[in-house]
């Protein structure tokens, strides 16, 4: 019996086999989702994006080419994520030391965006509907309705 998937998987990706993929999720070239991920219906997942192990991506998200996705971040609903933008998980890591042990939660809430090539480092929450300028670094928490941009990322308006 074949069984047909719910959602597109190009040739040149893999999806492991604990991870859970929404109905009409697309999943483009050389991407790897990773074991017990959870990705929402109706996502696109662009070229070139690694998501780590037990990352959790909400419905109508769009993550642009070259992303990867660590363990630690969390996706809400509705979230853009730009080409080639930037998370990490440990605040000072080293490479002689492991410190899985150690993952930094990463929130980004319903309704934000990332910018192109933007960073956020861990432990900060992007809330709802905010909006981080491409190239950013963010260093804080990003009030809703905010946009910010620079490095640091700093406050420049509010949005509705």
């Amino acid at each position: 019996k074949i069984v047909k998937k719910k959602y597109f998987l190009h040739k040149t990706s893999t999806v492991h086999k604990s991870s859970k993929i929404g109905k009409n999720v697309k999943i483009w070239r050389y991407s790897t989702i990773h074991e017990n991920c959870e990705i929402g219906e109706n996502t696109s997942i662009g070229q070139n994006v690694s998501i780590g192990p037990n990352v959790k991506i909400g419905n109508n998200c769009k993550i642009q080419n070259n992303v990867s996705i660590y363990d630690g971040v969390e996706i809400e609903d509705d979230v853009f994520c730009g080409p080639s933008c930037v998370f990490t998980n440990i605040k000072f890591p080293k490479s002689n030391i492991s410190q899985k042990n150690k993952f930094v939660k990463t929130l980004l809430k319903k309704g934000s965006t990332i910018g192109a090539n933007a960073t956020v480092i861990c432990g900060n929450t992007i809330n709802e509907n905010a909006f981080v300028g491409a190239g950013s670094v963010v260093t804080k928490n990003v009030k809703k309705n905010s946009v910010v941009f620079g490095n640091p990322a700093k406050h420049y308006k509010s949005v509705k």
